[in-house]
């Protein structure tokens, strides 16, 4: 018997029962392999923490450290007011981002349509991604949140949130419309070509076949960017808004201490660290399905 055959006996040599599933001798091998994998890993990373655990107190400043990074009794008093300023990041996120995934997609249209006629738009995201993609978002947030309500704008229209917010969007479309972009032109052209010999206009092209399958495949890529847009948001506490990174500076003064910084940071990675695993996920899930 081969070793890709699927065995139908026992380690004993007894014959399988009828209708149990058969395990090909590889995927035995493979399950023992992973299963060493796991041990290993697990084993390597306690081994790393104990140690850790064991090093890091004996450094002449830990006990300083400790005292202002990781008070217990100050997190659990600035811990609900912070989790309160983070609905403010949530907000800023919800509204931000079906901005971007609709201005990115409309971005990344313009610059593949490839009629002479439509050049101006062609331009007009060229130039956009160029420009926003080469400007920082810390650096577009301090000039559109400064700049615009220095024009002596009336309220509400010099609110830091709408402006900071907007220097958000117009940033992150730039990259979110490059995703696009690269997930257009990875449908093959046959696929075009083939819809406009069964009479589809260029739009309806674009529109039906195109678009959905374009937009399916830049999934696992457009989560990691809005992983990163949740983070940035905090970047908006540079022009006012009260939200998280803020609401913990504002405790830092107050307490002299910069455990509440710690806490926001748990309270960032408690979001950002699932979204990046399923973000992974549908990543390996892509790659398995493009595999077979």
């Amino acid at each position: 018997m081969s070793a890709e055959k699927s065995s139908t006996y026992h380690k004993n040599g007894t014959p399988l029962p009828a209708g149990v599933p058969q395990i090909s001798r590889r995927q035995i091998y493979e399950n023992r392999a992973k299963r060493r994998s796991i041990i290993t890993a697990s084993l390597s990373t306690v081994f790393v923490i104990l140690l850790l655990s064991f090093l890091i107190p004996l450094t002449p400043g830990w006990e300083e450290v400790k005292k202002s990074f990781f008070d217990w009794n100050i997190l659990v008093k600035v811990f609900p007011a912070l989790l309160e300023a983070f609905l403010v990041d949530i907000m800023i996120f919800a509204w931000s981002s079906v901005a971007i995934a609709i201005l990115g997609l409309v971005i990344a249209i313009c610059r593949n349509a490839s009629s002479p006629a439509f050049y101006p738009l062609r331009l007009f995201g060229t130039i956009y991604t160029d420009v926003f993609r080469g400007v920082p978002v810390i650096l577009a947030i301090y000039l559109i949140g400064f700049g615009i309500p220095g024009l002596g704008l009336d309220r509400p229209w010099n609110n830091p949130y709408i402006w900071g917010s907007l220097a958000l969007i117009l940033s992150y479309s730039a990259y979110v419309a490059e995703v696009y972009r690269a997930g257009i032109e990875s449908i093959h052209k046959s696929q075009k070509a083939a819809a406009l010999s069964l009479g589809l206009s260029q739009m309806d092209t674009m529109r039906y076949i195109i678009l959905p399958q374009a937009i399916r495949r830049v999934v696992p890529a457009m989560m990691n960017n809005f992983i990163s847009l949740q983070k940035d948001v905090a970047l908006l506490s540079f022009i006012g808004p009260v939200e998280l990174l803020r609401q913990a500076g504002v405790y830092k003064s107050l307490l002299a201490n910069f455990t509440p910084y710690v806490g926001a940071a748990i309270i960032f990675l408690s979001v950002t660290i699932p979204a990046t695993r399923f973000a992974d996920h549908l990543i390996q899930k892509q790659n398995k399905q493009r595999s077979q």
